[in-house]
């Protein structure tokens, strides 16, 4: 991969919730190609986290009509549990979720978001909503990462909340610095270029 040859290499010993995955430019798998995933959870046992940047054509609407956040986008957060609903959230504090980096939590309940919204705690643009989710068995992330597959990188909440999801695989290449902005900018498939 061009990380490896590049002297690139990511230690999987960083790897902790809040972290990002940012996929490397050529990578062709169609569940990941160009993504960036924000890990929620990682241990022994494996990682679980969210594709930020692919949203679905639904919105929470199309599953639940009459919330106050019907018009939010629904995101596909990974290739598992394609049944399953997920919220990520943007606030000083939550009522309820687990917390992946400061001011992001991860799960909740629908009528405690719902409510947090109608009463002004946070805004329905500080709720994100997943289809699925992305997860990794015991060593299989450290193996990718050793491939050359993924870059790792700081979360924020500005990355994750304020950026178009558009531009958010290029933008989460540039937190890298330098050697990286060159990379954002490379086509899919260089043999078009």
């Amino acid at each position: 991969m061009l990380f490896m040859a590049a002297g690139l290499f990511q230690d999987p010993k960083t790897l902790r919730a809040g972290k990002l995955l940012i996929a490397e430019p050529f990578l062709a798998d169609p569940n990941f190609a160009r993504t960036v995933i924000l890990l929620c959870e990682h241990s022994e046992d494996g990682t679980v986290g969210f594709v930020m940047n692919r949203p679905t054509d639904a919105t929470f609407g199309t599953l639940f009509p009459l919330s106050r956040l019907a018009s939010r986008t629904v995101y596909q957060g990974g290739p598992v549990q394609l049944d399953t609903i997920c919220i990520l959230q943007r606030a000083p504090q939550a009522a309820t979720g687990h917390l992946v980096l400061p001011g992001i939590y991860w799960g909740s309940d629908i009528e405690t978001v719902e409510e947090e919204v109608a009463t002004g705690i946070k805004t329905p643009e500080d709720v994100q909503f997943y289809l699925g989710y992305s997860g990794w068995g015991i060593g299989q992330l450290a193996d990718e990462l050793q491939s050359g597959t993924w870059l790792i990188a700081d979360a924020s909440a500005a990355l994750l909340f304020d950026t178009p999801r558009e531009e958010l695989w290029r933008k989460a290449l540039e937190t890298l610095g330098n050697d990286y902005k060159n990379l954002a900018n490379l086509p899919l498939n260089p043999q078009l270029n």
